[in-house]
């Protein structure tokens, strides 16, 4: 799958953009700035994969990294955390999709248009390379929806008060779903 560079009209365009995006259907599609509960769910998910990196190599990313793609109508993600392994990277955005892609639902992630739109996103994920993508539902009782190939429409869940994981992704990697809420102090 031939990959895009910067020399691409769309990416050097995307470089541009301030603030979150990707190139979806031809065009660059501005992400709203999430709340404060996704947000630090994102950031504890990238804590952990950055930890999991010291012993086991890979590059973890924090939210707004760019990652580029080649299918017909996406050529970028830009997740809410990712683990990456492939090039040194440099200045520009990342030549491939991460191995591993989180994406934390909004307060605008909701509802039938939502829930297509999120449905179409993992589909995108795994058609260009990656291997796990997590769905973080931080609303309901199904906190972590996994879905990972070939069983890419039958996600694993996992719920508060249990350890989720992103195998085959990353092995002996794991995640209390609790975490992913700030606790107040004692």
């Amino acid at each position: 799958m031939a990959i895009l560079t910067a020399l691409d009209p769309l990416i050097e365009q995307l470089s541009q953009v301030e603030g979150k995006a990707e190139i979806v259907n031809g065009e660059i599609v501005e992400i709203m700035p999430t709340g404060g509960k996704p947000s630090y769910a994102a950031l504890i998910i990238a804590a952990a994969l950055l930890h999991y990196t010291q012993e086991n190599g890979g590059i973890a990313f924090g939210d707004n990294a760019g990652f580029l793609c080649d299918l017909p109508h996406r050529k970028s993600f830009s997740p809410d955390a990712a683990f990456y392994v492939g090039p040194e990277p440099d200045m520009g955005f990342l030549p491939h999709p991460p191995i591993f892609a989180v994406e934390v639902r909004s307060e605008n992630d909701y509802g039938p248009k939502a829930e297509r739109a999120i449905a179409a996103k993992i589909a995108d994920y795994f058609a260009a390379g990656t291997l796990v993508v997590w769905d973080v539902d931080l609303e309901n009782e199904d906190v972590v929806a996994k879905y990972s190939a070939p069983h890419a429409h039958h996600p694993q869940i996992f719920r508060r008060d249990e350890l989720a994981d992103a195998a085959p992704a990353l092995e002996n990697w794991k995640l209390p779903v609790d975490s992913l809420f700030r606790r107040p102090r004692d």
